[in-house]
């Protein structure tokens, strides 16, 4: 992926790009970047278990 390119690399293509792109550019990143609906953002993921959990524990109506 484009974490894989060298910063010189990646400022050939946009001279604006810092050092800090690569906090953006990981696999860590994109996955706390989905924070939509049915997001893998950490705290989607953990709300969704919760919810889960809650539902399965519930007694199955006869």
């Amino acid at each position: 992926g484009l974490e894989a390119l060298s910063l010189e690399a990646l400022q050939a293509l946009e001279p604006r790009i810092r050092e800090n792109v690569f906090d953006v550019l990981g696999v860590d990143a994109s996955v706390r970047s989905r924070t939509s609906f049915g997001g893998t953002a950490p705290d989607n993921v953990k709300r969704e278990i919760a919810a889960w959990r809650e539902r399965l524990a519930r007694p199955v109506p006869a």
